[in-house]
């Protein structure tokens, strides 16, 4: 069983700010919703656990599984690019993305997608067809996009998916 989580608030959630990889450790209330999630996931044992490298993925992952999570850069958040920090309300937007042409750095969507498929494709190959318990600890766009790897990319999505 695959269990896909997203990290606890940061300050920056709490202050509705973009949040992507200049993004903050996860707060009191953060830890007190990771540990909540424990509380949930207590009989589980996780044969695995997989992080985004941000610590605020990492520590949502550990705080839950008491283990070492494992990183891996293609969980990492979207980069938001010259966005990131920014308050939700200021920040001009392409359809659910901070507009990349006013904002330098933006990832381009499909490139997110190939790399959160590829993580995706590698455990399925490795651990596919064994029974297993693993823990994915990410963002929302990260936890959304591994949705649309089971479920398909919806139909008003906004990335061609070329693998």
């Amino acid at each position: 069983m695959i269990y896909v989580i997203r990290h606890g608030q940061t300050d920056l959630n709490n202050e509705r700010k973009m949040q992507g990889r200049l993004g903050l450790p996860l707060n009191e209330y953060g830890i007190e919703q990771a540990k909540a999630l424990k509380e949930k996931l207590r009989n589980i044992d996780f044969d695995f656990v997989f992080s985004s490298p941000q610590e605020r993925a990492v520590q949502t992952a550990e705080i839950i599984t008491g283990k070492p999570a494992v990183l891996d850069d293609r969980l990492d958040v979207f980069d938001l690019g010259e966005a990131d920090r920014l308050h939700i309300n200021e920040v001009k937007m392409a359809g659910p993305l901070p507009d990349s042409s006013v904002y330098q750095g933006v990832e381009e969507p499909n490139r997110f997608v190939k790399r959160v498929f590829s993580f995706m494709k590698e455990l399925e190959n490795q651990y596919g067809k064994k029974e297993l318990n693993i823990l994915i600890s990410g963002h929302r766009c990260t936890t959304g996009c591994i949705g649309a790897f089971f479920e398909g990319i919806p139909e008003w999505g906004y990335f061609e998916i070329i693998l």
